[in-house]
């Protein structure tokens, strides 16, 4: 909104180095909109090279794991879909586990998850 983009002039022209952090986000968010598996990857790339240059400490963190993760990331643009299934699974798992209010025994929860949802 109108309002949003006000505030965030106001913002950005205190902290400059936020605003260069938000549109460092805003690139790699962009990344996703390319279709060629290619282009993403090269562009992924860029995207760790420039964050080595920008020296934030948690876009470093993230673009390392990214970095050890690239050919995963990578496999979503080959038909540009997630594993809907394996992302559903996890929410039950962690719906199950919050019932649960922590594990104690890890054996047993694996194989309370087989039995509910194998």
């Amino acid at each position: 909104t109108n309002n949003q983009r006000a505030r965030a002039k106001l913002l950005f022209e205190s902290y400059p180095k936020l605003e260069e952090a938000y549109k460092h986000c805003i690139e790699f968010r962009a990344i996703y909109e390319t279709t060629s598996k290619i282009i993403a990857k090269e562009k992924i790339e860029q995207w760790i090279g420039k964050t080595k240059s920008l020296n934030f400490t948690h876009f470093n963190i993230a673009s390392n794991s990214i970095k050890n993760h690239l050919d995963t990331i990578i496999s979503f643009f080959n038909n540009r879909n997630t594993n809907a299934n394996a992302e559903s699974f996890n929410s039950k798992i962690k719906l199950f586990r919050a019932n649960l209010r922590g594990v104690t025994d890890i054996k047993f929860f694996l194989f309370r998850l087989e039995k509910l949802f194998a």
